[in-house]
């Protein structure tokens, strides 16, 4: 700071402070004012307040960008407790480049640190709700003597969405109680089936059933069957309605005169091969219409007596029902399907090349809205006979069946199940490609692949919360 002032700066700055105190120097009072500037006592004076001015406008400056910087708003990024968190914390991108040594104060308390090299905030955020950590700092201007300045900041964590779910169990002692999640692997015909139903989310949150379920058998003639349905959630006892489709087609082919009637495609699949014209295709396609149809409209009539005797509504027992028959021939597989509801059902050829959808499923046909086997309007429809399939295939190295708690998460839209890449996609998913890492091992010697696909199946899937049943035949 000057020591010698020149002269008119002292003037200046006295005639300033002299008419912020009222105080005029009249014309002919000039020579004795200056005077009084020129007297040294008088001078030394001046200089200190004019030092004094400069120091108290640097302080101000200093404490006003201080003020500044603590109260400049930083958005942070939201946390989720037990997730892994990262977010950039720029000091350039703040404009905090005078900022000259700082510490961060409470992040290690929360799981979290900061690494200057990469600007970035990062860790596994170990609390919930509105956390604070500080920022302590100080600014050019400010001496090591100085205490520190502090910022402090809210980190919002939010709980892991798994957590706000409740699982209360089902009422054990209801008369149409069944087991909340259940997986089973076993033979089937020559392969091996991995299967696994589990009760949502949503239904475990209020203590409410699984509505889903599943069935499959070797049946004696050489056929195998795997059933797959899905309780409409607005039906009391959809529970049991699936439960009841399910047992009803595997008892239905069971039957002594289904086997025989079954028996009889032996020879109508080897005329279809060598010949393969429209005659074998229309006798193919009674064959199954005639022997699928027959069972389909079983569990109806099975339904609708239980409602019956039970005193309710049939609706009150509407569920989707898909199943499929399957039978190793000396020409290949051959592959009876029929489909109600938006539950699908695929063949994937053995090197995953392609995908062949065994139904069509009930979501753009009727504007939306999933047809039941509870409706008789789905008997008497003039589509009926489109819900069954036949398809003869060299082999394969995936049967797949589920139901829309695994179909909406996983394909989204009808349109993908046609698409090998999201069979793919799914597979590899399966494969451990996955948020949790969860790996399901699909060989007939791994000895933990229940477990494993049950695990698979406990699956995040924001907004997808029902029922989840998943067959798969390898």
């Amino acid at each position: 700071m000057q020591r010698h002032l020149r002269m008119s700066d002292i003037k200046e700055v006295v005639t300033k402070l002299f008419k912020s105190n009222t105080i005029d120097v009249p014309a002919h009072r000039k020579a004795l004012f200056d005077r009084f500037l020129q007297d040294e006592k008088n001078q030394a004076t001046i200089n200190e307040i004019i030092q004094n001015q400069n120091w108290l406008m640097a302080k101000w400056k200093l404490e006003d960008r201080i003020a500044d910087i603590i109260q400049q708003p930083i958005h942070i990024l939201n946390g989720t407790f037990g997730k892994p968190y990262e977010s950039k914390f720029e000091f350039d991108k703040f404009k905090w480049k005078d900022i000259t040594t700082f510490a961060f104060e409470g992040l290690e308390e929360i799981g979290l640190r900061y690494d200057e090299k990469t600007k970035q905030i990062t860790g596994v955020p170990n609390k919930t709700g509105d956390v604070k950590f500080s920022l302590k700092f100080k600014v050019e201007g400010q001496v090591e003597e100085d205490p520190f300045n502090v910022k402090v900041f809210t980190l919002i964590v939010n709980p892991d969405p798994k957590s706000l779910w409740k699982t209360i169990d089902s009422d054990p002692h209801d008369p149409y109680w069944k087991e909340e999640n259940v997986t089973e692997f076993a033979p089937l015909n020559g392969k091996h089936i991995l299967v696994s139903s589990k009760r949502g989310r949503s239904h475990a949150n209020v203590g409410s059933f699984r509505e889903d379920d599943f069935a499959f058998a070797d049946l004696d003639n050489g056929w195998s069957i795997v059933v797959v349905a899905d309780g409409a959630g607005s039906a009391k006892l959809s529970r049991k309605g699936s439960s009841i489709a399910c047992k009803s087609v595997v008892n239905y082919f069971k039957e002594e005169l289904s086997l025989i009637s079954l028996d009889k495609f032996d020879e109508l699949v080897h005329e279809h091969k060598a010949i393969h014209d429209e005659t074998t295709q229309k006798k193919v396609n009674y064959f199954v219409y005639n022997n699928l149809g027959k069972a389909a409209f079983k569990v109806h009539k099975d339904l609708e007596e239980f409602a019956s005797n039970s005193g309710v509504r049939i609706k009150d027992v509407s569920t989707t029902l898909i199943f499929l028959l399957f039978k190793k021939y000396d020409i290949g597989f051959v592959l009876f399907s029929f489909g109600v509801g938006d539950c699908p059902m695929v063949v994937l050829n053995k090197n995953v090349t392609k995908v062949i959808p065994l139904n069509w499923i009930d979501v753009g046909e009727f504007g939306g809205a999933t047809r039941f086997i509870t409706m008789p309007e789905v008997f008497k429809n003039e589509k009926f006979a489109s819900r069954f399939g036949f398809q003869l295939v060299d082999d394969f190295s995936y049967l797949i069946l589920m139901s829309d708690g695994i179909y909406d998460p996983k394909f989204t839209v009808e349109a993908n199940l046609v698409n090998i890449k999201k069979w793919q996609q799914f597979l590899q998913d399966l494969n451990g490609n996955n948020d949790e890492k969860v790996k399901v091992e699909l060989t007939e010697n791994n000895k933990d692949i229940k477990k494993q696909f049950s695990d698979w199946m406990d699956f995040w899937s924001p907004g997808n919360h029902d029922d989840r049943t998943l067959a798969i035949v390898f």
